[in-house]
């Protein structure tokens, strides 16, 4: 996923933070856990709406309930059954659940498929006859690795002796002698995501065992009692879309951790995996991965937080998050590239792109005090990071080379550059809400200069997108040129913006596209820039097209876990994503739930149906709709300051459009197809209305309904 050397872990961090709970701390919380783990196992029957003893303080019920609620991918309880079981040596010989299971011999299995991506505490209920011996369980995401191992959590990072890789491997319950039993895994051993889960018998002699019952118990969204509560909405004519916004949204769902359920790193050789290790200060935080690397990367954020905004409307999880990237912060001003459990340094990208979630998540939640708290830091952070800015060529000289697994991480390259540019930008935002008039000024003409060096140095005119460094003429990277476009360096109307968004189209293949910075892999989060970068350049079917042979791919891929969205995969339509690069072969270690794939998400709200937020937390928004190949749109989402949402309808002789936002809110409405020339005739609310410059502009407090007809 990232650098997999994972450099000058702890160093330069402040002393006396630990990635893991203390001994005394870890001893407390299993025999918390356990206790409670034995309460679950003796009413198997009753669902607690959150997770063991976290206190609900999330949603009770969604936000624009409506028929498309039933699509939803988010189990309607926190204790889960499977869909369906079958012998693992014939996976095509499926009964349904519940129906009892009997194995016989030694290492005869079952599997359990959940037919989605589930994930926390399994129980097992099940009756022996016989001889002593061990029930096991092993968990995958993707049907690949069904068997009596786990898909890889740890991957090259666990070692066992003589520091010899090993896999997850199984847990499991032993019994002695014949009778019922109920076995529940531990907290160390939660599994953040599987759709399979595979019981088999270990037995020397005659024993034999049936399985009676599974139940998972969800850890993810820990304080939400209403798991299917969400706070946006999206539907359009195209169900293909429907499900990857809802996909995106259960995705971001499943990596929304427990504060005590973080990855450890590494793991004790004797458990296989342990997640048990401290993220955050709050009940949740935002993590990177559901299954792993169950860590807060500010990178991941760069993409999820914008997503959970118009899905899920959590962001106390994303705040969580933040502080604990934060409280990290070094004497230097750098920012961790990786938080709790792992605290890893060195990636001045992602020391950018926590400053650049500080930006979003106050434009989305108006939290002032937060800002407030964290402005010192923040300031030092800009003083590290724009330190590195070479006074000859004015461009960011990148020396902590974490990256998001790009070849190309150190030096002079356009896309770190591009990404300092947003920092500033955004800096320049924050400084004006805090009231600093002068900081507010130099951020913005370091944005300004910054701007111009990048055209100077990367933008290759006669090619019509930008290069990746200053000696390669070869490579021009997907993320740069994307990120130009959707990060705002571009004017979205620019010919730069067109050339580049129509340039991107030829790394396209039939299951998404490669990223020329690391040649043979599909990037869903890269992508997840790019498809912003087609809309913003007016190019919506051209966005369409790359989330429906992407996303559209893998959801439909019957290996996968068909609800979440994957890590990354390789061009060949496998999942071994970054195999050859940091993942040492070991293509079960991909992630099959991974919030830095949810761009669709946050695009079909903010750019299809067009509604986003452009002042904090929606006290100034934008409507701007763009049709596609649609006939018809809707969906909302919430803030502080109430409900927004909007809908739209393609009609004959041209459109409709709807929109409701709070009172005490202004926005604009920009209306497609009124270019120069055209002929169409607008009323608003039943009375002709002029709009000379396809734009209207007025406040909120009541809803609009708005038509145009004979659009030329």
């Amino acid at each position: 996923m990232r650098e997999d050397d994972m450099p000058d872990r702890l160093s330069n961090f402040p002393t006396g933070i630990q990635p893991h709970h203390s001994s005394w701390h870890n001893e407390t919380m299993i025999s918390l856990r356990l206790s409670l783990l034995v309460f679950t196992a003796i009413s198997f029957s009753v669902a607690s709406p959150c997770w063991q003893g976290v206190a609900c303080t999330g949603p009770t019920k969604a936000a624009f309930p409506g028929p498309w609620e039933k699509n939803i991918f988010s189990p309607s309880s926190r204790n889960v059954e499977p869909q369906q079981s079958f012998p693992l040596e014939d996976i095509h010989k499926a009964t349904s659940y519940p129906s009892p299971q009997n194995l016989h011999k030694n290492a005869s299995a079952v599997v359990y498929d959940f037919g989605k991506a589930v994930g926390g505490i399994a129980t097992i209920k099940y009756s022996t006859t016989g001889d002593a011996g061990r029930l096991g369980l092993a968990f995958s995401e993707a049907k690949d690795w069904i068997g009596l191992a786990s898909d890889s959590s740890n991957g090259p990072f666990a070692h066992g002796v003589g520091d010899q890789a090993c896999g997850d491997g199984a847990i499991y319950d032993s019994f002695s002698s014949s009778g019922q039993h109920s076995f529940t895994m531990e907290l160390q051993h939660l599994r953040g995501s599987f759709r399979y889960l595979t019981a088999f018998l270990l037995t020397n002699g005659t024993t034999s065992l049936s399985i009676s019952a599974v139940e998972v118990e969800i850890a993810f969204a820990p304080t939400w009692p209403n798991l299917q509560a969400y706070q946006g909405y999206f539907h359009c004519s195209d169900d293909e879309l429907n499900r990857i916004w809802l996909a995106g949204a259960y995705t971001l769902q499943t990596n929304i951790a427990p504060s005590d359920c973080g990855r450890w790193w590494d793991p004790p050789i004797e458990t296989g995996w342990a997640n048990n290790a401290t993220l955050s200060n709050g009940s949740s935080a935002i993590v990177d991965g559901a299954k792993r690397d169950r860590t807060i990367w500010p990178g991941d954020m760069g993409v999820a937080v914008g997503a959970a905004f118009y899905s899920l409307g959590d962001l106390e999880s994303v705040v969580n998050a933040l502080n604990g990237v934060y409280d990290l912060q070094a004497p230097t001003g750098e920012l961790p590239r990786a938080a709790l459990p792992l605290i890893s340094t060195g990636g001045d990208a992602y020391h950018c792109w926590g400053m650049i979630g500080v930006y979003n998540y106050v434009l989305y939640t108006d939290d002032l005090a937060f800002l407030n708290r964290r402005w010192k830091g923040y300031q030092k952070a800009m003083e590290y990071i724009y330190a590195k800015v070479f006074p000859e060529s004015g461009l960011l000289n990148v020396t902590g080379t974490g990256d998001w697994a790009r070849l190309n991480s150190y030096g002079t390259y356009s896309e770190a550059n591009v990404i300092l540019h947003r920092t500033l930008t955004t800096a320049a935002e924050l400084a004006g809400w805090m009231g600093d008039v002068d900081l507010q000024t130099t951020y913005a003409k370091r944005a300004t200069q910054l701007k111009r060096n990048i055209l100077h140095h990367f933008y290759d005119d006669s090619y019509g997108a930008f290069r990746d460094n200053l000696t390669s003429t070869s490579v021009y990277p997907q993320d740069a040129n994307s990120m130009a476009i959707a990060l705002g360096l571009l004017s979205p109307t620019s010919e730069r913006s067109s050339s580049v968004s129509e340039r991107l189209t030829g790394n396209w293949t039939p299951f998404g596209a490669e990223t020329p910075e690391l040649p043979n892999n599909i990037s869903p989060f890269i992508s997840s820039f790019e498809i912003q970068a087609h809309f913003l350049a007016g190019a919506p079917d051209r966005a369409l097209e790359l989330i429906r042979r992407s996303w559209g791919w893998y959801l439909a891929n019957p290996n996968g876990t068909e609800s979440t969205l994957i890590e990354g995969y390789l061009t060949n339509g496998s999942f071994g994503y970054r195999n050859y690069q940091g993942y040492e072969w070991d293509s079960s270690y991909t992630s099959h739930a991974h919030g830095w794939s949810t761009g669709p998400t946050s695009a079909l709200t903010e750019y299809v149906l067009g509604l986003s937020v452009t002042g904090r937390a929606g006290s100034e928004w934008r409507l701007a709709p763009q049709f596609g190949d649609l006939n018809f749109a809707e969906g909302g989402f919430t803030t502080g300051l109430g409900k927004f949402s909007a809908k739209w309808r393609v009609r004959d002789d041209g459109y409709e459009l709807e929109w409701c936002v709070p009172k005490g809110t202004k926005g604009v409405v920009l209306l497609p197809g009124l270019q120069a020339g055209s002929d169409a005739v607008v009323t608003m609310n039943g009375k002709k209305t002029e709009v000379p410059d396809h734009k209207i502009r007025l406040g909120g407090g009541k809803k609009n309904r708005l038509v145009v007809k004979r659009v030329m």
